[in-house]
């Protein structure tokens, strides 16, 4: 009687895949540019999911494969898809997401946690202060952010940016030049229960004492097919504020940093037809006494990424359910992200000017009206006409 062909399961686990011979394996990251950039599982190489077909045999080899994504879906539907074509393919159960957890479960000790965080802390006053901790003072000194009894929202999305603008926030406190306080808060607008988890253990990690409070923003712009990303950053500024004034604070602080606001320049000449900047700092329009600042303004994202790296931290990309459900990298041949097609511009114009980002930044220091065809002031477009004869 004829033996039947075992059906090997197309999922392995974290644990499962430790127990064999990882020398037999090559592990593939399939997100796209933008969550790599957050953190890659050790080990593993990055070929983007629209480009799997093209590049995944090349890169296998004779060796097994396990593919990757955020929570394991897009992964399991294409290692399928190369089964089918004959190749031994398997998905990580749980995704980056997954092994994420699984990394924090087996860190989880009180007395770890505490030399952890005491080990954060001091690379910020000692082998970052220069790159981290200076820019950080200074971009507060030099746009006056922080006054005597403010009350500042600490604004936590879970992603490396807002969370060492959190342990930045905290080293400034300690040297207390004037009294101010701070709460950091967290905003849960309808995270999944794993990125939740996620944003608390870094939290506690990081002895990081923060205040979530829950919106339900997510469903309201889940269907909603034109622009749901805009909808959805406008209507958490909307709650950050809403909350902060709350707990009677002044002012929030949003963790946007120097390349933010470098190819938020570009984005809007290229994109959006005008010549505008992120501010430093921004008056609410529709809450009364509050303000907006960017206090990681002049800070670098390399620098950040190496602060990350260098204490093996990993955190979120970002929690909405779009990104959930790994379409970062899209199949339909749609491009990516207008923001990561400004960052690979600025990426190829360094490489013949390795000034370009300082002047790009300086570019809306630097203005000269006299230059300036029209210009917005209050709302109220001005024409270089208006006082042509005038400049002789």
């Amino acid at each position: 009687m004829e033996e039947k062909e075992t059906i090997q399961p197309i999922e392995i686990t974290w644990e499962e895949l430790q127990s064999r011979d990882l020398e037999r394996y090559i592990l593939v990251d399939t997100r796209g540019d933008e969550a790599v950039n957050y953190g890659m599982i050790p080990g593993a190489i990055a070929i983007p999911e629209c480009e799997l077909v093209d590049k995944l045999a090349a890169a296998a080899g004779d060796k097994k494969v396990i593919l990757y994504c955020s929570r394991g879906q897009n992964s399991k539907v294409s290692a399928e898809y190369f089964r089918e074509q004959g190749m031994d393919v398997y998905s990580l159960q749980g995704g980056y997401t997954g092994w994420l957890l699984n990394l924090m479960q087996k860190e989880q000790s009180g007395e770890k946690e505490n030399e952890r965080a005491r080990e954060i802390e001091k690379s910020i006053r000692k082998k970052f202060h220069k790159v981290l901790f200076s820019r950080f003072a200074k971009a507060i000194n030099e746009y006056d952010m922080i006054q005597e009894n403010d009350k500042i929202a600490v604004c936590i999305s879970g992603g490396k940016d807002s969370m060492l603008m959190a342990k930045l926030f905290q080293e400034l406190k300690r040297h207390n030049k004037f009294p101010f306080e701070l709460v950091f808060l967290v905003m849960d607008p309808g995270y999944s229960e794993a990125n939740r988890k996620i944003i608390e253990n870094n939290a506690k990690l990081m002895d990081i004492p923060i205040t979530i409070f829950e919106s339900q923003i997510f469903d309201a712009v889940y269907d909603i097919e034109d622009s749901p990303c805009y909808l959805c950053a406008r209507m958490r500024r909307g709650y950050l504020y809403s909350h902060a004034k709350e707990l009677g604070c002044n002012k929030i602080a949003l963790g946007h940093h120097y390349d933010d606001v470098i190819e938020t320049i570009l984005m809007g000449m290229l994109y959006g037809g005008q010549v505008q900047t992120m501010m430093p700092k921004l008056h609410s329009t529709n809450f009364e006494g509050m303000e907006l600042i960017r206090p990681m303004y002049l800070i670098r994202e390399d620098d950040i990424k190496h602060w990350r790296d260098y204490n093996d931290l990993h955190f979120i990309q970002c929690a909405c359910r779009f990104t959930d459900t790994c379409t970062t990298c899209r199949t339909d041949g749609s491009s990516p992200s207008k923001r990561m097609e400004i960052k690979n511009l600025i990426a190829s114009l360094k490489q013949t000017n390795p000034f370009i980002e300082g002047n790009i930044f300086k570019s809306v220091e630097n203005v000269n009206l006299r230059t300036i065809i029209a210009y917005k002031e209050d709302g109220v477009k001005h024409h270089f006409l208006e006082h042509y004869d005038e400049w002789k």
